[in-house]
């Protein structure tokens, strides 16, 4: 097998290539309560029931008007009351007439904007005047029938995973259940004779199996299920078998063993099931030995070649084991992919721009992602570079938001100069 280690754009774009053509399975719907749809991918668009707003709706406190007759030297005559929940009843809205209103309220018939309450004086006569110097203008502090949506409406297309914004979107439209893709399933494999299971007292030479955590944690935020299968220890058959295991799953992670070691054997594994590879390295730090391919669904040793397989494929990724690694390409190459095998329709790495708070050295001949913490105040958003001891480092990690990007060949990175940052 020939070694293939791309540039992080190539890498990236090759992911991305992938995904995007990716054939959509015929995933399973479910109907699931509203309450539970955060993080989940919507099957179908959600359509507003009615226009939105249903009428036309007051934004302030204050007072409907006619915008003709509003006039410094002309009072007006208040007729009324109405409140967010009620319609006014009393009689059309004429001249130098005024109805008190409250936020949220149906503008009364007749009246075409909002005076605020701060910008208007009620006399001892009861008569209502303008404030010196305000003007307004027609529809003006009100949000006319069906502004924000048109009964019938899409208002959310299908493939998009649910957030808090979705379900009160959705909530408005009076859904109280929504129809979800089927979760995607994710194997997760970590390899390695040092790890030990969180149960078992480790010697001084073993490390608890972390990545299987994170890596379930970071499948679970993007709404699939991450399955942890067991530690492959560094022997052919171990591997071999989980392999196996895993190629009946959506997706395929596995962890350690990726590297130019003696005892890295997950490449060669995966070469004797028919696995093709895309690329085996990426030029990134950390993160570099990242590998990503495809091979035979429900495969084993040479099924690729046998009369019987029906061309289907499974994605896989051999992701390094030191964790920050590990999180480093799930961001980067895992997450698109598995976006867009779930059904999702955004599926891109999220980036943001900062200006960095403090100098970095520079001079790598690969694009580094360090972990960063961004802050931001009323005029910008700063990040700056939390000390770390390396990609093993969990504790720095842990104190990060964020990953800073620093592109490969530049010497010095200089306060206040902008940069992007990976986000979480």
């Amino acid at each position: 097998m020939s070694e293939r280690v791309l540039e992080f754009d190539e890498a990236l774009a090759e992911v991305l290539r992938h995904a995007a053509a990716v054939a959509k399975p015929a995933r399973e719907r479910e109907p699931i309560a509203l309450k539970d749809a955060a993080g989940r991918v919507l099957a179908e668009p959600v359509r507003a029931e009615r226009d939105q707003p249903p009428f036309a709706r007051s934004t302030r406190d204050g007072f409907a008007v006619r915008s003709v007759d509003i006039s410094e030297e002309q009072p007006l005559r208040i007729i009324g009351s109405v409140r967010a929940g009620e319609v006014w009843r009393g009689p059309r809205v004429s001249d130098c007439e005024a109805v008190e209103i409250m936020t949220g309220a149906p503008v009364p018939e007749g009246a075409d904007t909002v005076l605020m309450v701060e910008h208007a004086e009620v006399g001892t006569d009861a008569l209502l005047r303008v404030r010196p110097g305000r003007t307004l203008q027609p529809g003006e502090n009100v949000v006319p029938q069906g502004a924000e949506a048109r009964a019938h409406s899409e208002v959310i297309p299908g493939g998009r995973r649910v957030g808090p914004a979705e379900i009160a979107l959705a909530a408005s439209c009076g859904y109280a259940r929504l129809d979800v893709l089927e979760q995607m399933k994710v194997a997760i494999v970590a390899t390695g004779d040092e790890l030990v299971k969180l149960d078992v007292k480790p010697e001084p030479w073993q490390i608890y199996n972390s990545n299987s955590y994170a890596l379930a944690a970071m499948v679970a935020g993007e709404g699939g299920f991450g399955g942890k299968l067991e530690i492959a220890r560094d022997t052919l058959e171990e591997l071999r078998e989980r392999v196996a295991q895993a190629s009946m799953w959506d997706l395929v992670l596995l962890s350690g063993g990726v590297s130019m070691g003696k005892y890295d054997l997950v490449e060669r594994v995966l070469a004797e099931y028919g696995a093709e590879f895309f690329f085996t390295g990426a030029m990134i730090q950390p993160g570099k030995p990242v590998v990503f391919g495809r091979m035979p669904k429900h495969g084993s040793p040479g099924y690729k070649h046998e009369g019987n397989w029906t061309g289907e494929w499974v994605y896989f990724f051999g992701l390094p084991g030191n964790p920050i690694s590990t999180e480093v390409c799930f961001r980067l190459f895992v997450a698109p992919m598995l976006r867009a095998l779930a059904g999702q329709t955004e599926i891109a790495p999220r980036f943001v721009e900062a200006r960095l708070a403090e100098d970095v050295k520079g001079g790598a001949r690969v694009t580094r992602f360090l972990p960063a913490v961004a802050e931001s105040d009323w005029k910008h958003v700063t990040v700056r570079v939390v000390p770390w001891q390396g990609s093993g480092d969990l504790a720095a990690n842990a104190r990060a938001n964020g990953f800073v990007v620093l592109p490969s060949g530049v010497e010095k990175f200089v306060a206040g100069e902008s940069v992007r940052v990976l986000l979480r």
